[in-house]
């Protein structure tokens, strides 16, 4: 596998604003990359990589990439393109809008197709868990590790969200087979961390935390397990993925860590100081009832894993948010972000 010295490339962030990419800005930044960030700011927050536009590490385009014109001017001069503008949103976004998340079949394919039209070398795709199928999920009293090889017919992803992320992975390996292009996806599991915002789940509970929410709503009867993953060990695995795939083999990039969602609000409960009465919403989106990746491959193929346990990366969460809101802002945001973008 040919090495990859970043401080020798241009690379390209899509999203690169937001709260994933933001962290992928700062870690290629600090391996001395040459960033340019293209994002629309529909969910991504020019604060977030504003240090580096300030030094001139990373210049910007505020753009829909789905607009003519724009994807082909950001693909030129480029070497790596990291792939993470989405049409998105949490658990409520992903089961109440259906038409949104479908235009990511249009801006992925236009992603593709300009980056081999411009000769890049490689290109890493935010893929996602939702491809997995749905009906391997709905068992919460089974020990159950989605592994890459359960994607495969019958395909039964997660909402128009799953199918797309689903479709831009069999595109970049057929682009791999046919234009030789080096490319990667990267499935994420339930990604949380600093600059995270309230419309996905741990976000959403510290934020009832922070306004001392009281009941505290809980989607779903809170039996739903989930293996959250910090922000910090996604990024890592990403540049891995881009140095040691070529293949367009996808990869999970999630921790083993099993929990509940009735005991992660537990732990956000007790480190914020009160004890509220819980309050179960099963009416509202819930999602699968058990989605946990095997990372086997993922330590097989890029010698990665996962550094910070739940609890550890959760306070470490709660801190910054604690740290960085006021509560008026959260109280009038917080019921229209858990379904919205």
């Amino acid at each position: 596998m040919e090495e990859i010295i970043w401080n020798r490339k241009k690379v390209l962030i899509t999203g690169g604003a937001s709260f994933i990419g933001s962290h992928l800005a700062d870690a290629l930044v600090e391996r001395g990359a040459c960033v340019h960030v293209v994002d629309d700011l529909t969910s991504g927050r020019l604060a977030n990589i504003e240090p580096h536009l300030k030094s001139g590490r990373v210049t910007f385009l505020e753009g829909d990439l789905r607009e003519p014109g724009v994807t082909r001017s950001a693909m030129k001069g480029v070497d790596v393109v990291f792939h993470l503008a989405a049409d998105h949103g949490g658990r409520g976004y992903v089961d109440l809008h259906q038409a949104g998340p479908a235009s990511n079949l249009f801006l992925d394919g236009l992603i593709f197709w300009e980056a081999a039209r411009a000769g890049v070398e490689r290109v890493v795709y935010a893929s996602s868990g939702c491809v997995y199928p749905n009906y391997m999920q709905t068992d919460t009293s089974k020990e159950i590790y989605l592994r890459e090889e359960d994607v495969k017919p019958p395909h039964d992803a997660d909402n128009m969200y799953g199918w797309a992320k689903l479709m831009a992975e069999m595109t970049l390996q057929a682009y791999h087979r046919e234009h030789k292009m080096r490319t990667a996806s990267c499935r994420y599991f339930t990604v949380y961390g600093p600059r995270g915002v309230e419309n996905h789940a741990v976000i959403a509970m510290i934020a009832r935390a922070f306004v001392r929410q009281d009941p505290f709503e809980v989607w779903g009867d809170g039996t739903q397990i989930r293996n959250w993953t910090y922000v910090d060990d996604i990024v890592s695995g990403t540049i891995l993925a881009a140095e040691k795939i070529s293949d367009g083999t996808p990869v999970n990039l999630g921790t083993m860590e099993r929990v509940r969602v009735s005991d992660a609000v537990r732990m956000v409960t007790e480190y914020a100081g009160y004890a509220p009465k819980i309050r179960l919403r099963p009416d509202m989106p819930t999602g699968p009832a058990n989605r946990v990746a095997d990372n086997k491959l993922a330590a097989k193929l890029l010698g990665w894993e996962p550094k910070t346990p739940f609890r550890e990366g959760l306070r470490k969460t709660m801190d910054w948010y604690f740290a960085t809101k006021r509560k008026e802002d959260v109280h009038s945001a917080l019921d229209t972000m858990l379904t919205a973008r």
